[in-house]
């Protein structure tokens, strides 16, 4: 195994958290694949430069505080990246619910705010928030639930 190329893996993965994937992608880049790639790869993990559990956490963490994701969205970016279902269950842990629910309320109150301005129509309205929510990736449910809830709407 090239002790350089492990160097510079270790620095890669020290910089911020990568998935095992992003870690294949730049060991192609340097011309190292196969056996090479994996030994480097089994190297970083032992050596805990690379964690794809840690990864899954700081990312869903990072993106619902951020960002403002839904769980939805978090769940399936995870997936998109290859992590295995018992890491992506582990970053979701890092969204408790009360913060989730108060995340969801906030950020609809912040846009109905703002569209109320020129939206005068309430059943309009209701539908931009809810259309803004999803495309987060809130739950359904859960976003027309918060809706139905929020005063004004109530009157």
């Amino acid at each position: 195994m090239d002790r350089l190329i492990l160097q510079k893996a270790a620095s890669y993965c020290a910089y911020q958290e990568r998935t095992q994937d992003e870690v294949k992608q730049r060991l192609k880049k340097w011309d190292v694949w196969g056996d090479e790639a994996d030994e480097i790869i089994a190297e970083l993990i032992s050596m805990n430069y690379l964690s794809e559990e840690r990864f899954a956490k700081t990312y869903a963490g990072g993106k619902f505080r951020m960002k403002n994701w839904g769980r939805m969205k978090i769940k399936q970016e995870l997936h998109r990246r290859g992590l295995s279902d018992y890491s992506i269950a582990k970053g979701m842990g890092e969204i408790g619910d009360e913060v989730y629910l108060t995340g969801l309320k906030e950020l609809l109150q912040k846009k109905k705010d703002l569209l109320s301005r020129t939206e005068t129509d309430v059943f309009k309205l209701k539908q931009k928030l809810a259309r803004f929510a999803l495309g987060k990736g809130y739950e359904s449910e859960l976003v027309w639930k918060t809706i139905g809830e929020m005063e004004d709407f109530n009157n």
